[in-house]
């Protein structure tokens, strides 16, 4: 069976929405602990909001390591129609989301990756399809935007599997289902 990584930066109030805004610093560290991350995955879940939020720009980016991984990765976004820009390795669903992430968790590959797209995170957070939170908590107040973790999702437990910090105050956690 196959991981569901989500993997985000998330501002101290707990922010999620466009990093951009709010995080100010990104060092090495922030970097080599993305490259960890990405690099068991071989799969990566978008919504159509991100997806057009970044086609524009990661296909001729050359922010490593995570230009290479995107744009080589096969994107499985979820949209009811076509986007009007082409990416490469894009696959569109419009299917239903729970049991097509159930059939892509049971095949065979590494870890499939959520990269932004805070709504289908959260759907799949609601919907215990998610096995592992990567997250990158960043040392700002981000005051608005909206929040990765919400009301709709059930109580449960998670075991820390990382805590580490960066030079410039990210802290890196990992956790996976208990």
């Amino acid at each position: 069976m196959r991981d569901v990584v989500l993997y985000t930066l998330v501002s101290l109030d707990g922010v999620a929405e466009e990093p951009g805004d709010w995080m100010f610093e990104a060092d090495e560290d922030v970097f080599t602990n993305l490259a960890e991350v990405i690099r068991t995955q071989d799969d990566i879940l978008l919504g159509r909001g991100t997806y057009d939020y970044w086609v524009d720009y990661w296909p001729t980016s050359d922010v490593q390591p995570f230009a290479d991984f995107i744009n080589r990765t096969l994107k499985h976004v979820f949209s009811s129609s076509t986007p009007t820009s082409p990416w490469a390795q894009t696959r569109i669903v419009d299917d239903a989301l729970v049991p097509y992430v159930a059939r892509l968790k049971g095949s065979n590959g590494g870890d499939i990756g959520i990269h932004g797209s805070i709504r289908l995170a959260q759907s799949l957070l609601a919907d215990d399809l998610i096995d592992r939170l990567e997250l990158v908590i960043v040392p700002t107040l981000a005051g608005h935007g909206r929040r990765l973790f919400t009301d709709a999702i059930d109580l449960r437990r998670l075991d820390l599997t990382k805590a580490t910090q960066s030079a410039t105050g990210c802290v890196f956690l990992g956790y996976q289902r208990s």
